[in-house]
């Protein structure tokens, strides 16, 4: 068996995926990165995108995060997300509802925070739904 390293997606909520895996690509703000096991250490915040694991030389599961933080160590790769939802969720209808909620949110918005908050929502659906299936 090829090398493997420890990849944890963690929610909020809940400890989303812990395995060994042979590689994961993640939505840095600097660019997607690929990890694999002896990768050199790394921290770096996520953008909206997808978590890709790879099994076998081939995409395993797709995540598709919102944002958060990614530690990398030779041995693993913790990705800790604001949300993460599988690729077989995101449909057009769902980004489209998504992007309709974040748009009220804005506009309900009291304060500055509330409102860059909101704007995140936005962006993140918006991308949701261009790369959305069905």
């Amino acid at each position: 068996m090829a090398d493997t390293l420890k990849l944890e997606l963690v929610s909020p909520e809940r400890l989303l995926l812990s395995e060994q895996v042979e590689m994961v690509l993640v939505p840095g703000t600097e660019g997607v990165f690929g990890v694999l096991p002896q990768h050199a250490p790394t921290l770096s915040t996520l953008k909206p995108g997808f978590v890709e694991v790879y099994e076998a030389g081939a995409v395993k599961e797709r995540f598709f995060v919102t944002g958060g933080f990614a530690e990398v160590t030779p041995q693993t790769c913790t990705v800790l997300v604001d949300e993460a939802i599988p690729q077989a969720t995101l449909t057009a209808a769902y980004a489209a509802e998504r992007l309709a909620r974040a748009k009220a949110l804005l506009d309900q918005a009291g304060g500055e925070d509330e409102r860059k908050k909101a704007a995140g929502a936005i962006a993140a659906a918006e991308f949701m739904a261009q790369i959305s299936v069905g």
